[in-house]
């Protein structure tokens, strides 16, 4: 998560099938009052642009987001009061947990998260990690470690409750283990070995216990100055089903002043990516966002609303997640809430290409 990006460490065509539009929002009331064809709640999409079992839109690219919790707790109205600022719904909301097996951070699935579920497809980022803080707020945490995963020392109290929450819940889920896997290594989690072994672990133990609904999505930061760590900490092609990365337009936020286009902040590592690690697996940009130029505020909105031009020239690229939160440094707020972010952020999201019909299941 954007939080391990600190002290400065890097610097970061028209379908075949148009689509027909999601929904109208009313924005004085905050309701939908259409959902696109073969949505999440429908019947199951056909056709050249139906996803594939994997959850890979052919047409397109999901459209998603990492959006904190409300002030009162609830996940739920802060997805869909984002949704009502951006002026569409998300095909993806990205949350996170850790292994505590706590209610508010460490259960799989919550009420919320389920409730969302209902009509948009679930990015899960689960940390091996037991955070100080509700929802990580200081980005403070225990670490486990990859050798007591691998170990089989957590999976009775830790990993079966929670797969068999996934198994019930029967829905296709993508399931991030130990996203940005590259930072934690300084952070003490183990060897590029070990995590091998605790990502193939936890996938053998899904399957053992019958989980055949998740996508497994391999989430590593794309920062270049990684590569040796990145290649080595791959699980290999049988365990892993998406590659993820998370790529910034850092800008003044980590002391950078080179100011990266929404292309140029993420064609080196998508190209690095494809070229070192797979070549066919879809490719979910799983944290991307800008922060904002003070001089020149539309920057911000110019580099969002670039994205849809942008986007098919990357055409493995098959989810594009926004990062909604602020983190830790001064210039460092990547949400598009209000002023040029959202305005582009709009804009973009009302492109066709992030049109795609959703699943049922």
């Amino acid at each position: 998560m954007s939080g391990r990006h600190t002290g400065g460490r890097r610097p970061r065509p028209v379908t075949a099938l148009v689509l027909a539009v999601v929904g109208a929002l009313l924005l004085g009331l905050g309701v939908w009052t259409a959902t696109r064809p073969g949505g999440a709640s429908g019947d199951a999409p056909r056709g050249p642009c139906a996803p594939t079992a994997l959850l890979e839109p052919p047409c397109g690219a999901w459209w998603g987001a990492y959006v904190p919790y409300a002030a009162n707790g609830s996940l739920t109205d802060a997805v869909h009061g984002f949704e009502r600022r951006i002026g569409r719904k998300l095909d993806l909301v990205y949350n996170y947990h850790d292994m505590s097996g706590t209610e508010l951070d460490g259960q799989l699935l919550t009420p919320d998260e389920r409730e969302l579920g209902r009509e948009r497809l679930l990015m899960l980022a689960w940390e091996s990690t037991v955070w100080t803080e509700p929802h990580h707020a200081n980005w403070t945490e225990r670490q486990l470690g990859w050798r007591n995963i691998a170990s089989g020392a957590y999976d009775e109290d830790v990993i079966d409750p929670q797969a068999r929450r996934i198994k019930a819940y029967g829905k296709r889920v993508f399931l991030s283990f130990d996203q940005e896997t590259d930072f934690r290594i300084k952070e003490g989690a183990g060897t590029p070995e070990e995590f091998v072994a605790a990502w193939r672990h936890l996938h053998d133990r899904f399957a053992r216990l019958g989980v055949d609904n998740v996508v497994w999505v391999w989430t590593v930061s794309g920062y270049l100055g990684h590569a040796r760590q990145m290649k080595a900490l791959y699980p290999g092609d049988a365990y892993v089903d998406w590659i993820g990365m998370d790529q910034y337009n850092y800008y003044l936020c980590h002391r950078s002043t080179t100011w990266l286009d929404f292309d140029r902040s993420q064609r080196p590592s998508y190209d690095w990516l494809r070229a070192h690690i797979s070549g066919d697996k879809p490719l979910m940009l799983a944290e991307f966002a800008t922060a904002p130029d003070p001089a020149r505020p539309q920057r911000q909105r110019d580099w969002y609303a670039d994205i849809p031009r942008v986007a098919p020239t990357l055409p493995k690229a098959k989810a594009l997640v926004h990062w909604n939160r602020p983190v830790p440094g001064e210039g460092c707020d990547l949400t598009v809430d209000d002023g040029p972010g959202l305005e582009g952020y709009r804009i973009a999201g009302q492109d066709d290409y992030f049109r795609q019909p959703l699943p049922p299941r």
